[in-house]
């Protein structure tokens, strides 16, 4: 059965401290994580390198440092030798690849907010190696992990229930997005908010509320207290600009369209090259520095300021800044609108190239400094077009950053809550509200986040399982087959190629068919393929293409109740399992699912098979 809510002061109570010692823990790790991240970008990048990271005003913990002279030659190599670092380091532990966001939602639905410990260590390392060395990503998104590891830890530690357990992860990711972005309220209605398309997670607003409250204390008392980015002091709210902003939003919705494009295809490049999957983030570093550095070098020549940072490596706070507040160097007119088109495009292929490979870095702050670059370009474009409008670009700036966000995430609430807060004021609440609803609308069928679910009722965390319904208690990983060659086949292959490779597997009774970039198309049943063959051997007539059906595929991390209703309802006999970008994983055959329901009606206390009886 459902577990209660907690209906005394004393249940409550115990919620709200524990989650208070979940904000000190991490506002404790958040400060070690960014004072250790800002040592290696001052040794790697400063030091070594001599590029002048690009940041925005309340981003450094350390005090300013001298910088040697440029060495472009260094900074074309850095990327590559951190991501590789971080590839080594997360090979074990495959949960810290990437930016984070996706394994902490994909935590909270379907592995009973369980995550391991030692993710919080790998995670900062393996980011610390990424971003110090010029990854082109954000630490918000590995603080939002580590902190959801913390908030498990913690309740693991004290043998709480799964509910609180629950509670307790999302409190840890709303302490650790405020630790970062020192936005306490924004980051609470994140936490809440990034679990889902279009719900809350309301019973643990307060618990994060709390959370993140306690880890912003602790980090301005050592920091001081300051907001992320310089902003005008006052933003005037213009009902003639609004048509302005919605505009600004259509462009921005492009825009997110474009990057999650450009990341998707880096992910599925990545997974095609030959390569051990320790050292693809090392390739997309790589790809990184030969493409970013000669821009730098030519920007930073026509500047007159060799290794100027342009925002384009790290994640982008810097650049943010710029179209806020802009700077001296940056040029005016139309070279200024320019130069700020060109470090979007440059920061979209970046953070791809660095994120899609991945490496450890979080996907929150590019969005952000996108969504400004745009913004500030925008602004500044009208402001040319139209000058007694009395147009402020940086309002433009902070209005995209929320909007790209709000969208690709769906979280608009949140998205615009932290951009007041950044801005240190609601001025722009109602042009956030419109442009973040237009994106939110738009962007409906597009995802940065792909393990986030609809509502809380389609959340396994909150489904209710069936009274003695076993196999809402067993994962697809606990019983699919893994590690063994399977046929495949292209959507030219020809039937009797087909029932050539079929009659050659023993144990294959759905086969993939696959484009020329390994992307999935669909599957034949081998009852399908044998159909055709007929004595007149006209079997040779018909193709792949001609015989597939719709894949239908499940998660390692499904229950085999909903894997076993999948195999129903397609009448097949096996189902392919697939990561979160596509790729097979592996197989589940009904046979391993009605094998494993009786082994655990047999044995009630036993959920799962155990290993050795696992095929593969």
């Amino acid at each position: 059965m459902a577990e209660a809510v907690p209906g005394s002061f004393e249940d409550l109570g115990k919620v709200l401290l524990h989650s208070a010692l979940v904000g000190v823990a991490a506002g404790v790790v958040a400060l070690l994580f960014l004072g250790g991240l800002e040592l290696t970008e001052r040794v790697c990048l400063q030091m070594l390198a001599g590029y002048v990271p690009l940041r925005a005003q309340g981003e450094s913990l350390l005090e300013a440092s001298a910088t040697s002279s440029f060495r472009p030659w260094v900074l074309v190599l850095l990327p590559a030798i951190g991501a590789l670092g971080s590839g080594l380091l997360t090979h074990k532990v495959p949960e810290t690849r990437g930016g984070g966001g996706d394994a902490m939602i994909r935590a909270y639905h379907h592995e009973g907010s369980v995550v391991r410990r030692r993710v919080i260590w790998v995670k900062a390392l393996a980011s610390i190696l990424t971003l110090g060395t010029g990854g082109a990503g954000g630490r918000e998104g590995p603080t939002m992990q580590i902190g959801g590891a913390l908030g498990s830890a913690v309740a693991r530690a004290l043998s709480v229930s799964a509910r609180e357990r629950r509670i307790l992860l999302v409190a840890g990711v709303a302490a650790g997005i405020s630790a970062v972005f020192k936005t306490p309220l924004g980051a609470a209605l994140l936490a809440v908010e990034v679990l889902f398309r279009d719900d809350f997670e309301t019973e643990a607003l307060v618990p994060a509320v709390l959370a993140s409250v306690m880890a912003y204390s602790v980090v301005i008392s050592v920091s001081g207290e300051s907001v992320l980015f310089a902003r005008a002091a006052r933003y005037p709210f213009v009902p003639s600009h609004l048509p302005l902003y919605a505009l600004l939003a259509l462009f921005v919705c492009v825009l997110a369209n474009a990057f999650l494009f450009a990341l998707r295809r880096v992910e599925s490049w990545s997974v095609r090259v030959p390569v051990p999957g320790w050292a693809r983030p090392a390739l997309g570093g790589l790809a990184l520095g030969l493409l970013i550095t000669p821009a730098i070098l030519l920007v930073g020549q026509h500047l007159e300021a060799p290794g100027r940072g342009l925002g384009i490596l790290g994640g982008g706070h810097g650049a943010a800044q710029l179209a806020i507040t802009g700077a001296t160097w940056l040029p005016g007119g139309w070279r200024g609108v320019e130069l700020l088109l060109l470090l979007c495009a440059g920061k979209l292929v970046a953070s791809a190239l660095t994120i899609g490979s991945g490496g450890s870095a979080g996907d929150f702050a590019p969005s952000l400094a996108l969504g400004a670059l745009l913004g500030g370009a925008f602004g500044r474009a009208v402001e040319l077009i139209v000058p007694a409008a009395g147009i402020d670009p940086g309002a433009f700036a902070l209005v995209g950053m929320a909007t790209f966000y709000g969208g690709v995430a769906h979280v608009p609430l949140a998205a615009l809550v932290i951009v007041c807060e950044l801005a240190g004021n609601y001025d722009l609440l109602v042009p956030l509200m419109l442009s973040v609803g237009i994106a939110f609308v738009l962007l409906r069928g597009r995802f940065l986040y792909r393990a986030q679910v609809p509502t809380r009722r389609d959340s396994p965390a909150h489904r209710e399982p069936d009274q003695g319904d076993v196999l809402t208690t067993m994962r697809v990983r606990d019983v699919m087959t893994t590690g063994r060659p399977y046929a495949r086949l292209e959507p030219g292959t020809s039937a009797t190629e087909m029932l050539r490779r079929m009659s050659a597997s023993t144990w294959q009774d759905t086969f993939p068919v696959l484009d020329e970039a390994g992307l999935l198309l669909g599957v034949v049943p081998a009852e399908a393929a044998r159909a055709l063959a007929t004595p007149e051997g006209q079997e040779a007539a018909v193709i792949a293409a001609d015989a597939m059906q719709r894949p239908v595929t499940v998660r390692a991390a499904d229950d085999l109740r909903t894997a076993s209703r999948l195999l129903l309802e397609s009448q097949l006999r096996e189902l392919l399992v697939v990561d979160d970008a596509g790729r097979i994983e592996g197989f589940l055959d009904e046979a391993d699912v009605a094998r494993a329901y009786l082994q655990a009606t047999r044995n009630p206390g036993q959920s799962g098979m155990q290993p050795a009886q696992r095929r593969g």
